[in-house]
């Protein structure tokens, strides 16, 4: 009776395939960011799902692909100046310009010629042509209270130190559980714990007002 080879483990033929556009691109070969980005669709789209529930006034006019493709734009960008040491690293690059769009477009939509403000009157006549306001709106405008809180936490999870803000993203941005990162971290999970509680204590003090220690 013949022998057949076992099949190949598809999760293994994508680490493979990651690594070598890593290598290509850490070399300077700039095409490999269409391949490692084509990679990266299906984990961005999971995060940029994630991500948006927790921007209910982005979430009413955008949905999950726009915010993903667009962040895929930023991440292309972002790979011709950083090279990920790993799928962790890729993974963590991503989450990071998601959060970047969808703070952008929430700053957008807090502005006074958004649709959220002109639910009702998005066009005016501009030559004769209809025009929507959004088309006009400021890419920064002024953000309410809740929006500049928002904004702090979000900015002062990117200035945490290298453990903690690697574990925020894994939790926060990435929904994993704690054993779950504990795993990936290669630590214990009181480990993730401790850190997890830093995590909160300075991006609590963060948020008041107060600089990161």
């Amino acid at each position: 009776m013949p022998i057949t080879a076992p099949a190949a483990d598809p999760a293994d033929e994508h680490e493979v395939r990651l690594h070598s556009c890593l290598q290509r691109l850490a070399r300077g070969d700039l095409q490999a960011r269409d391949a490692l980005i084509a990679i990266a669709c299906d984990r961005m789209r999971h995060i940029a799902h994630r991500m948006l529930q927790t921007f209910p006034a982005v979430r009413r006019w955008d949905e999950t692909d726009d915010v993903m493709q667009n962040a895929a734009m930023r991440l292309y960008r972002a790979l011709g100046d950083t090279v990920p040491k790993d799928a962790r690293g890729l993974s963590g690059l991503a989450a990071v310009q998601i959060r970047r769009e969808l703070l952008d477009l929430a700053k957008k939509h807090a502005g006074p010629e958004s649709y959220a403000a002109n639910h009702d009157t998005n066009f005016r006549l501009v030559d004769g042509e209809p025009r929507a306001k959004i088309d006009d709106a400021r890419d920064v405008a002024e953000p309410s209270d809740q929006l500049d809180r928002w904004t702090q936490l979000h900015e002062a999870a990117a200035d945490l130190p290298e453990e903690e803000r690697e574990l925020f993203h894994l939790v926060w941005y990435l929904g994993m559980q704690q054993d779950e990162a504990s795993g990936l971290l290669g630590c214990s999970v009181r480990t993730v714990k401790r850190r997890w509680e830093s995590a909160k204590s300075l991006l609590s003090a963060a948020v008041r007002g107060h600089p990161l220690a």
